[in-house]
């Protein structure tokens, strides 16, 4: 009789005697999806030959597993019969990893077990133990919360001081400010940024945008609205003169790959995410490649697998993020897998344009050599305020407000949004 194919959570063994290879299968298993299983008394092509089974069968497999796989499992040990021939069915369970099978360390791909490198256990061990960025000290401990609080606000909740922090998940067991909470105070070190590039390259950068030092989850939302400005629509005359609209590239895709990259970036490196704008596309960029025990088809189906849980959950309450998954099932279906370039260290979402953009070229002949300075600064920095064009220029305030007012005259730039948290656009 046969009895199926083994997979990522099924293992056969002819006997009991090929033990240690099955307690890898199940250290491997373990690692990968927190459960697995072993069938003793089957071929690899399902085909059931069956197991002897004595008094000491059932017990000296139950030791083997529990003494040799690390940390210790309690396995569910079975016998079935299937045409008068018996085998032994072992199941493990466990989310307490990464498990060790006599010291070795083994992930499932398919149906193999492969060892796990250094960094990708130095990486599961990370993912799966304390040490997150819920646990791990913020180094700055004079934090506030105003932004974060207001955002919350807005959306209908209503604020306790006393209990918010805790509520919130942002302190560490101890009562210190934990990495979450440098995250989304109002003053810390992380710099969101949108890089602007002329062509198809990196050779030559148009401007240069940042959004952070504040509340990570309004600078997500300043930078993500500054790309979403780049996004020209084109019109289109089809051959019975019908008007088309075609956009450059398709922003709810854009939505999704950002807010994926803010939530999966593994923070405790320290690197922001980053939007990359070229002639022909936009790539999202976020630290930290897929989890070791992440199937790459979940990643595709949508099957979230969050790093930072609690993160995520302060995005979902506040709307930024659903919990349906669909995010990567969009861009897939809009951009195809190709869309995403998964390696150990990174992900990178590029979004390819509908049409290629032109960089324009703007007469400055006429200017004077402060109006020129203003634009140069603008160019670099879109989001400039006055003050901050008066000290990189060594123009006076009044000044900057002259040239700016004569720069809009002469339909050179434009003013989007408020004066607080718009930004500049170079006509």
């Amino acid at each position: 009789m046969n009895i199926g194919s083994e997979s990522e959570l099924i293992e056969f063994k002819l006997t009991t005697s090929q033990t240690p290879r099955a307690l890898e299968a199940l250290a491997a298993m373990l690692n990968k999806h927190g459960k697995g299983t072993v069938y003793f008394g089957v071929r690899d092509d399902g085909e059931v030959v069956g197991q002897d089974i004595g008094d000491k069968t059932i017990r000296d497999l139950s030791d083997a597993i529990m003494t040799r796989i690390k940390p210790p499992v309690i396995p569910e040990i079975d016998t079935a019969t299937y045409d008068n021939k018996s085998i032994i069915i072992a199941k493990v369970d466990g989310g307490n990893k990464p498990y060790s099978a006599d010291g070795n360390y083994l992930i499932r791909s398919g149906t193999e077990n492969k060892k796990i490198d250094p960094e990708q256990l130095k990486e599961l061990v990370f993912t799966n133990s304390a040490e997150t960025i819920t646990n791990i000290e913020a180094y700055n401990q004079d934090l506030t919360f105003i932004q974060l609080k207001q955002l919350y606000i807005l959306r209908g909740y209503t604020i306790d001081d006393d209990t918010f922090e805790k509520n919130t998940g942002l302190l560490c067991r101890n009562g210190k400010y934990n990495q979450l909470a440098d995250l989304l105070s109002d003053n810390n070190d992380y710099s969101i940024k949108v890089v602007k590039f002329k062509g198809k390259d990196k050779s030559e950068m148009v401007s240069r945008n940042e959004y952070g030092y504040r509340c990570l989850l309004i600078a997500m939302q300043q930078a993500l609205d500054y790309t979403n400005s780049l996004n020209e629509t084109k019109v289109e005359l089809n051959g019975e003169a019908v008007r088309k609209e075609v956009k450059l590239f398709d922003d709810k895709c854009l939505r999704e790959a950002w807010s994926n990259a803010v939530l999966h970036t593994m923070w405790s490196k320290m690197v922001s995410p980053v939007i990359n704008v070229y002639c022909d596309r936009i790539e999202v960029v976020s630290t930290g490649g897929l989890p070791i025990d992440y199937p790459l088809e979940d990643f595709y189906r949508g099957i979230s697998h969050p790093i930072n849980r609690q993160l995520q959950k302060i995005m979902g309450q506040l709307g930024i993020v659903e919990q349906t998954g669909h995010g990567v099932p969009l861009i897939v279906s809009n951009y195809g897998k190709e869309a995403f370039e998964i390696t150990s260290s990174h992900i990178t979402v590029t979004l390819k344009f509908a049409y290629e953009t032109e960089t324009r070229t703007i007469d400055v002949s006429l200017l004077t050599a402060s109006q020129k300075k203003i634009l140069e600064a603008i160019r670099i920095r879109p989001t400039i305020r006055i003050k901050d064009i008066a000290n990189v220029t060594g123009l006076s305030i009044s000044t900057v407000n002259v040239g700016i007012r004569e720069l809009k005259e002469l339909n050179k730039i434009r003013r989007i949004g408020s004066n607080k948290s718009g930004y500049w656009e170079i006509a």
